[in-house]
């Protein structure tokens, strides 16, 4: 015989959209075997009638033929051949009609009664455990909504301990009904073969009887073939009875074990939380919007496939996509004076969904399972053992050790793996030495143990605040600009944004995930162990709320815009940007140094670690900051040369006047030394009996001439 399909009694405790699925298969089965049944009891029955009026027919005949020599017709009614003939085959019809007799009785032992008895005994358990089933699951429905609303605020003992009960009372009704129900929808397929096979073996064994006491010649091939069918129905009934006793121990046996189960909330000290999974399945409670305030709650069966969230009806046989859970956040929430509420949003933040679980265990394993999933953990070889380790790391966060190398073994690459390029790791050129001794570097040389960690931007601040601008140093003074193992010192001066700034205008949505000053910022381990600390810690409290912002890159500085108000909540200058890196392993993971004055004094510097998350796009904002900063750089030392040039172009000038001056001095001196000469030569005329008159003008520039003479002397 074929196998048969049966239905898994061990999953009627999940009851999940599968399972009530199959269920549907086999009571759409029992439905149809129900109408064949009722089609082929109605043949048989016609059998039946047609044999017993056969039967009645048969006798009626040979009690006529015998009454046909009792008959006076008109014309050759003293035919005695025809009389004795009609007597022979009276008494032949007569065998026969005991014959037929014979047969109607075991028609009605052979083929009536086995499915006469299917069709008001099996059939109609099936449909009264159907019904029965249909109101367990309807009352659990009802409890485990009562459940769900109940208040946290107010909260109740007496209500609370009733509500549980009835939760308890009906879970255990439905599951046990339902497990009946599944033996019983089990055992069907069973019995509907017996119900098609035994009557119509009767049928043929009547048949054959029947035959046989007209004839002892029955062929012996239909003897074997109905002796082998005999057989199977045999066999059939000792597999059915060994298959109805071990349904009934395991039914026994999920009793036991499913006892602690039927609570919606179980303890958590039996079943501890796995924070470790990347596949989920079960019910939620879905809220539904139905207006600006209200809103309604459904419960549906939702489970994780890749990076997707699946929901499913009851009795649909596959799930719809629900939400795309890639780069998505989760986090808890409190919503409508419920319990164990959480909600997802996508990478985009266009599409969100608030559910609620059943209980902490669930609540708190499906924020995991999808924070999981969220880090695409899935995708790796061994995704539990990747999410074990990854939640062990930050579990271990927390725990100082006694060197940086031996904390970072699991971030950094294996052995005869080269580093990632420095270009998006780090700022452009390094501040520190490839070559530096990182194992000899202590914890405190990078982040203190007991230094705060801020996990959210204070208060968004308006673009102009005058108090923003001085925390960074733009009110006018001097900051640091880190450029290879040089470090420029800039004056920044308190004037409107460049025209560099226009080369750079891109903007990255991200999520702030904390900040925490740092002792060190010349290596990007220091990114690093920032990062580390800060994912351990938000782990550890349970801290899933993140605050998404539209960070702007520009040439002049970085700036985090509100995505619905577009007021700037936090700028930092670019020059104050030191050092920067994205994860090694998660690329969605980037952070920066902003390095200012914690003071009036210039030489006392601090150093703060930002990091955020990113739609796998840290590789890309990093580089756009080292975009950023070699465009401000080249701008500063194209303006440092076009100053040097203009001073350069001041001192010729200046060169030149001098030269002018002096030339004209040598050209006055001459014209002095001309007119002295001039002046000489009439004084020697007079002093020989002549005389010379001079003019005026003559008188005036003998006068000049002398006086320069004077002076040149003098000089």
């Amino acid at each position: 015989m074929p196998g048969i399909d049966k239905l898994p009694i061990e999953e009627t405790l999940e009851d999940s959209p599968q399972t009530r699925s199959l269920l549907g298969v086999f009571e759409e089965d029992a439905t149809a075997i129900s109408n064949y049944m009722n089609q082929l009891y109605q043949a048989m029955h016609r059998i039946y009638d047609a044999q017993n009026e056969l039967s009645a027919a048969t006798h009626l005949t040979s009690k006529l033929l015998k009454e046909y020599e009792k008959q006076r017709f008109p014309l050759g009614g003293d035919d005695e051949v025809m009389s004795s003939t009609l007597q022979q085959f009276s008494k032949v019809i007569d065998e026969l009609s005991s014959c037929h007799a014979v047969l109607s009785t075991q028609l009605a032992d052979a083929m009536m009664f086995p499915i006469t008895q299917f069709k008001e005994r099996d059939l109609k358990e099936i449909l009264t455990l159907k019904e029965v089933f249909q109101i367990a699951s309807n009352d659990h429905d009802a409890a485990i909504n009562r459940y769900s609303r109940l208040s946290k605020k107010r909260e109740n003992d007496k209500v609370k301990y009733e509500v549980t009960e009835d939760v308890y009372t009906s879970r255990k009704k439905q599951h046990q009904t339902m497990m009946h129900y599944f033996c019983a929808l089990n055992t069907l397929q069973y019995k509907k073969k017996i119900a098609l096979l035994e009557p119509l073996l009767g049928y043929m064994q009547a048949q054959i009887s029947f035959f046989k006491m007209g004839s002892e010649n029955l062929n012996e091939q239909l003897e074997e073939f109905l002796a082998n069918i005999g057989t199977s129905v045999q066999n059939v009934r000792r597999e059915m009875d060994s298959d109805i006793e071990t349904m009934q121990q395991t039914i026994e046996d999920l009793e036991v074990a499913s006892d602690p189960l039927y609570v919606p909330d179980p303890d958590p000290t039996k079943f501890p939380v796995n924070r470790n999974l990347t596949r989920k399945a079960g019910y939620l409670n879905a809220r539904n919007k139905t207006g600006l305030v209200s809103s309604t709650w459904d419960r549906q069966f939702y489970f994780t496939q890749g990076g997707n969230l699946m929901s499913q009806a009851r009795g649909d046989v596959a799930g719809g996509l629900a939400m795309d859970i890639d780069n998505c956040s989760v986090m808890a929430v409190d919503c409508e004076d419920r319990r164990y509420c959480f909600q997802i949003t996508s990478f985009d933040g266009k599409k969100s969904s608030i559910l609620q679980a059943e209980s902490k265990k669930d609540h708190e394993e499906w924020i995991c399972t999808i924070n999981n999933i969220s880090k695409q953990i899935y995708l790796s070889e061994n995704p539990e053992e990747t999410a074990a380790r990854v939640n062990q790391s930050a579990l271990e966060a927390v725990t100082p050790s006694p060197s940086f190398q031996q904390r970072h073994e699991s971030l950094r690459p294996a052995a005869g793996q080269s580093r990632p390029p420095t270009a998006r790791t780090s700022s452009s050129g390094s501040l520190g030495s490839e070559s530096t001794n990182l194992a000899a570097l202590s914890l405190d040389s990078l982040v203190a143990p007991d230094t705060p960690i801020q996990f959210d931007i204070i208060s968004p601040v308006c673009e102009d605040q005058p108090g923003q601008a001085k925390a960074f140093g733009q009110g006018g003074g001097n900051v640091f600009y880190s450029f290879g193992k040089e470090i420029w010192h800039l004056k920044i001066y308190n004037t409107p944004c460049s025209v560099i700034d226009s080369i750079l205008h891109q903007l990255f949505i991200v999520r702030f995930l904390g900040s925490m000053e740092v002792k060190s910022d010349d290596h990007p381990d220091v990114v690093y162990e920032t990062m580390r600390q800060i994912l351990a810690a938000r782990a550890i409290h349970n801290i899933f709320r993140m605050t998404e912002s539209h960070l702007l890159v520009t040439c002049d500085c970085l700036k985090l815009i509100d995505p619905q108000t577009q007021v700037t909540r936090l700028t930092f200058p670019l020059p104050c940007v030191v050092l920067y890196a994205t994860h090694q392993e998660n690329k969605r993971l980037f952070g920066f140094v902003l390095r200012t004055s914690s003071g009036r004094s210039e030489s006392n510097l601090s150093s703060v670690c930002y990091i955020f998350e990113s739609n796998n796009e840290g590789e890309k904002i990093c580089d756009s900051v080292g975009l950023a900063k070699q465009i401000a750089l080249h701008a500063e030392l194209d303006r440092r040369a076009s100053e040097k040039q203009k001073e350069i172009e001041r001192v010729k000038e200046k060169q030149q006047k001098e030269l002018n001056k002096q030339k004209q001095i040598e050209k006055d001196l001459e014209e002095q030394s001309r007119l002295i000469a001039a002046s000489s030569r009439p004084n020697q005329a007079s002093s020989e009996g002549q005389f010379v008159v001079l003019s005026s003008s003559q008188s005036e520039e003998s006068d000049l001439g002398e006086g320069g003479k004077k002076r040149e002397s003098e000089a």
